[in-house]
């Protein structure tokens, strides 16, 4: 084969990419690289659902446990490295997947991160402080009003993207959205897009259960360790921050719960949302393995004959 394959596996949290991406890999004796960004820090275990010692031993994966959350880390240093890392495995490996649920590391590595405009002077250090006063609710009214395309797909849980929209729009006087719009970046590879999704009730009824589990295992305690480090980027995510809510005194526990499980199925909706812009990726239910692998193989055997 003397093209370059990355097959990149998406959907929301819950659905079941880790497994796919697995079976995947050991179908095509490949490696896996994560896309996930939650999934980056090493001291991040219960609420990230991270593949467990078992599945990492099955296939290599990178860019799990890969920082810490005291690291200073984006988007655009994970393209650089997982092209770099990339260009390294594909000395081995005719494919290679890449598997997440954070559609911006997603499209990084696949399409390469939009040319944004500088920010005018003061602006970020404006916001900054708008959010420490005021909280990220309200820095989220102003994006839906501003930019209700963006707002829609952004993760709303993440002042880090919020604050980055805002401070092109104040900057520009322009959308967010309007810089999006933009041919993909050149790459030495050809990307087989595969989306997961389920029946929409059936995936809320997985993360539920899922929550549930995370919360059996030990979620609650997991988060009070990390409590003195709330403000950190690495914990401004969904399963965490409704706890520090909690634990600060807040509301109680019951609501601490129930916030949990909405988050995440809006964060799921948003997710799908942004990956169905993509009119490249194929759609399977993730129990149809043989189907997905089937067409992942007819594309692989299709570049041989051509």
């Amino acid at each position: 084969m003397s093209k370059k394959y990355l097959i990149s596996v998406v959907g929301p949290t819950a659905v079941g990419k880790t497994s796919v991406s697995i079976q995947l890999a050991q179908a095509l004796k490949t490696e896996v690289l994560s896309a996930d960004s939650r999934q980056f820090y090493r001291e991040l275990e219960i609420g990230t659902a991270k593949p467990d010692a078992e599945e990492l031993i099955k296939v290599p994966h990178h860019f799990i446990n890969s920082l810490s959350i005291n690291d200073s880390y984006d988007v655009g240093q994970y393209e650089s490295e997982a092209l770099k890392k990339l260009d390294e495995l594909f000395k081995e490996h005719d494919a290679v997947i890449l598997v997440g649920g954070s559609g911006l590391f997603v499209d990084a590595v696949c399409n390469g991160l939009d040319d944004l405009p500088e920010v005018k002077k003061g602006v970020r250090e404006a916001l900054n402080n708008e959010f420490k006063r005021n909280g990220l609710e309200k820095l989220n009214e102003e994006l839906k009003s501003l930019d209700p395309e963006y707002h829609l797909i952004v993760d709303q849980k993440n002042p880090q993207r919020v604050i980055r929209a805002l401070e092109v729009i104040r900057s520009t006087g322009k959308s967010f959205s309007s810089f999006r719009k933009r041919k993909p970046a050149p790459r030495p590879f050809e990307v087989i897009s595969i989306g997961l999704e389920l029946d929409r009730q059936v995936l809320y009824d997985r993360i539920d259960s899922r929550m549930d589990q995370m919360i059996a295992a030990g979620l609650f305690e997991e988060a009070e360790r990390f409590l003195p480090y709330s403000e950190l980027n690495a914990l401004q995510t969904v399963g965490y921050t409704e706890i520090f809510g909690f634990l600060k005194g807040r509301y109680d526990q019951e609501e601490a719960v129930r916030l949990l499980k909405r988050n995440s199925r809006r964060y799921a909706k948003r997710q799908l949302t942004w990956f169905k812009r993509n009119e490249n990726t194929q759609w399977f239910d993730p129990n149809d393995y043989t189907k997905i692998e089937a067409f992942v193989m007819s594309k692989l055997e299709g570049s041989k004959t051509k």
